[in-house]
């Protein structure tokens, strides 16, 4: 993926790295269009920062998904990436099986079929442009498991294995697939997310990622330093070990 010149579409981005990585695309000489679900964070946005494209899409409704992509290719023709950011996460007790599988449903929905749904709208046009990037959002609990967030962990490895199929059925193409492996980050994507000290702070990730994407323009996976740790543990021979220190606090 090139850094600059792009026409990208960043679902999922009102906030956190989503919100982020908008704003320092953009700066990078990029047209970006944030999706968001709620209209008064898409408004404030649009008022803070005119710069940014912003559009109402719902990544849990395959209604809205197939209209905003419409909508978006018929707007901005040229548009070449596709950033699947919109993602939740949340805490799940399986010791209460019924009150867990209400949280796992819209987990799942929301990480895994709203990204295979946002690729399958866009895919065509994608395929039409020179040289387009889908980009998916997986994260070092792909690989090594939180104890607190079973169905987060599930979704993230869904969407690894995902991005590893679609690049090779999409090899030969002028679509390129970009895997984001993000390890923890100072957000709000969980309460008290953005405290967490074993976080990585908002802005230095950032900054790791878009010097990884310069250096790399050809990488399949952006693992910052601060991701090795989970992404390797399995290879490393280290796994349990791993498992063990992510979960003892």
């Amino acid at each position: 993926m090139q850094i600059t010149g792009n026409t990208i579409f960043i679902p999922g981005a009102t906030s956190g790295i989503g919100l982020a990585l908008a704003l320092r695309l953009q700066e990078a000489g990029n047209t970006v269009i944030v999706g968001g679900r709620r209209t008064e964070l898409l408004d404030a946005l649009s008022t803070e920062h005119p710069e940014l494209h912003t559009v109402r899409i719902d990544t849990a409704d395959p209604a809205s998904i197939t209209a905003v992509a419409a909508d978006l290719v018929a707007q901005h023709p040229e548009l070449n990436v596709l950033i699947t950011m919109a993602g939740i996460m949340r805490a799940e007790d399986w010791t209460d099986p019924a009150a867990a599988v209400a949280n796992a449903e819209e987990t799942i929905t929301t990480n895994v079929l709203g990204p295979i749904r946002l690729i399958a709208a866009f895919l065509d046009h994608l395929r039409s442009r020179p040289d387009a990037t889908v980009v998916t959002v997986s994260s070092g609990l792909a690989f090594t498991p939180l104890r607190a967030t079973p169905s987060y962990n599930a979704s993230k490895a869904a969407i690894h294995m995902l991005s590893e199929s679609i690049r090779l059925q999409l090899a030969g193409t002028t679509v390129g697939v970009l895997e984001l492996v993000p390890p923890a980050v100072q957000t709000d994507l969980m309460p008290g997310h953005a405290e967490n000290p074993f976080a990585m702070p908002l802005d230095a990730y950032i900054d790791e990622v878009l010097e990884l994407i310069t250096t790399q323009p050809e990488a399949t996976e952006i693992q910052v330093e601060n991701v090795k740790l989970l992404r390797y543990a399995e290879v490393r021979g280290a796994y349990a070990e791993t498992v063990a220190r992510l979960n003892q606090h």
